[in-house]
């Protein structure tokens, strides 16, 4: 049976993802830093707890991500898949986002895929396994206010190629690019509450719809297959068209 690591498992498209992957014969290692949501998702998921290890685990530091990586090994024995999914977003104006908060995005959204792909590098490639960066369409087209965010993910598109180039051909890599995606209710109770998606926002997509956290857990699934093993290196959009969609005002 398969390991795959997935961190920020414990809301929105990481939730989902884990919910797939242990449906497809995967033992899952659900790398939360939010202790509510990590708590949550023990109790949702205490029906399969065999297949899952959840680790309490902050990405953007090296300590935490070793100590991960042993506990990992040591529970399952072997790494197959890593899935850097973890990520956080400030919006402010330029004038009011501070270096620190600017490091703190940097640091989850970019560092982390670093280092979880540094340190779990030599048990991936002992398995021929791969990694799967979540990026975002943020890294190609702005809204105003998301500076860390919009840099972080055209870091991830880079570091992408660049560990695809690095770790071929034992370890294959790519990135999943997301458009909008409704995660509203995927959040941890605090914070969860449905968004309500009027006509016009799901007419605006060429594909007639706001993309749901199934949409990237399904494209995760393709990507990791080993039948698609001559797929490395690449970034996958998935926003139902939108940045193939010309506007005029």
């Amino acid at each position: 049976m398969k390991t795959a690591i997935i961190t920020g498992g414990g809301q929105g498209i990481g939730r989902v993802t884990a919910q797939y992957l242990l449906t497809h014969g995967y033992r899952v290692a659900i790398w939360e830093a939010d202790t509510d949501a990590l708590a949550e998702l023990r109790e949702a998921f205490k029906a399969s707890s065999a297949q899952i290890l959840f680790v309490s685990c902050d990405v953007s530091s090296e300590i935490n991500v070793k100590k991960a990586t042993e506990q990992t090994v040591a529970h399952f024995g072997q790494i197959d898949t890593l899935i850097n999914n973890a990520a956080i977003m400030v919006e402010k104006s330029l004038d009011k986002l501070t270096l620190d908060e600017w490091n703190r995005v940097i640091g989850t959204n970019l560092t982390g895929p670093f280092l979880c792909a540094k340190h779990t590098a030599p048990f991936l490639a002992a398995q021929k396994g791969c990694i799967i960066n979540i990026g975002s369409t943020r890294a190609f087209q702005s809204e105003p206010d998301t500076f860390a965010y919009s840099a972080s993910k055209g870091g991830i598109v880079a570091l992408t190629h660049s560990l695809a180039i690095s770790l071929g051909p034992d370890v294959r890599v790519n990135a999943i690019s997301p458009g909008w995606i409704d995660v509203s209710v995927l959040k941890k109770k605090a914070k969860a509450k449905m968004d309500e998606l009027s006509p016009e926002d799901n007419a605006q997509h060429p594909a007639g719809r706001v993309g749901q956290a199934d949409d990237i857990a399904r494209m995760i699934l393709f990507l990791i297959a080993p039948e698609n093993s001559f797929i490395t290196g690449q970034n996958f959009v998935v926003d139902g068209g939108m940045t193939r969609k010309m506007i005029y005002v």
